[in-house]
């Protein structure tokens, strides 16, 4: 069993969600499959938040974008019959949740960290069901169920323990496709609405693996691997075919955006290989 971590930039258009779905559909043995938002909309979630935060009516179009976003991500990537309309009732009921959290910041002019983490929690949330929908025989579980964290020195931390508790009873019974959304989590105690903070999505995928004995954990992503400088600064810069994790970590502080160095640790410490794929 494998996990298969897709961002942003993967599930981002139409194009790339169908080259998420041909990919996972071509796997002969059950996968796991994390996403994160799609391309954007993290960044328009926190902005459109903070204009409504600040009084600015304008977040009202801000919001009306990302409705259409998933909107037409859903027309062109669902064929119709009930599993459209399934898809679209869920994705509007968690729409229209949004909706209310922004017209409540509107009018109190304040956010708290925990509704941060709220607003937040939709990009990945909502991605997750469109992914769900798209791939055969596909599951999607709530990350909040299994992923929790509790606050320590003002951050939220993984409480491994119950984590791997709940992760194995949760995929006890793998189905031939399981879909998490990454980055988000909740608190053991309050069961509000956390998050794993930066490379989020890729740490949820990395815990999985590490808890659940995974033979590998594939980064894809659109770029071709870690490379030896940035492509776009350094036209001769080549692909690293192998690369030790110690020599991934010491890359990655000194820029290279491929793999965040936190989110790999648990699979470092477990021995299990990362593919990075285009």
């Amino acid at each position: 069993m494998k996990i298969m971590k897709f961002g942003g930039t993967s599930v981002g258009s139409v194009d790339s969600i169908q080259k998420v779905k041909k990919i996972v559909e071509a796997e002969k043995e059950p996968v796991i499959v994390v996403v994160s938002a799609l391309g954007g909309i993290t960044d328009q979630l926190i902005r459109t938040a903070a204009m409504a935060t600040k009084g600015d009516i304008a977040y009202e179009a801000e919001f009306d974008c990302m409705v259409r976003r998933h909107e037409e991500m859903i027309q062109q990537v669902i064929p119709s019959g009930s599993k459209k309309r399934t898809l679209g009732k869920k994705i509007h009921a968690l729409l229209d949740e949004l909706k209310d959290i922004y017209q409540g910041l509107y009018l109190l002019k304040d956010i708290s960290s925990n509704m941060e983490d709220t607003v937040v929690s939709y990009g990945e949330r909502l991605s997750s069901l469109i992914v769900g929908a798209v791939i055969e025989d596909a599951e999607v579980f709530d990350a909040r169920s299994f992923m929790k964290t509790e606050r320590k020195h003002h951050k939220h931390i993984l409480d491994s323990e119950l984590s791997e508790q709940l992760i194995r009873e949760t995929f006890r019974e793998l189905p031939k496709v399981s879909v998490v959304p990454g980055f988000i989590a909740s608190d053991k105690n309050t069961g509000r609405v956390t998050n794993l903070g930066r490379g989020g999505s890729d740490y949820t995928a990395a815990v999985i693996a590490a808890m659940l004995d995974a033979t590998l954990l594939e980064i894809w992503t659109d770029a071709p691997g870690m490379m030896t400088s940035n492509p776009k600064i350094v036209p001769s810069a080549r692909t690293i075919p192998h690369i030790s994790y110690r020599a991934a970590l010491e890359l990655s502080h000194f820029g290279a955006k491929v793999i965040y160095p936190p989110t790999i640790q648990p699979v470092v410490s477990e021995g299990i290989p990362i593919y990075v794929k285009d």
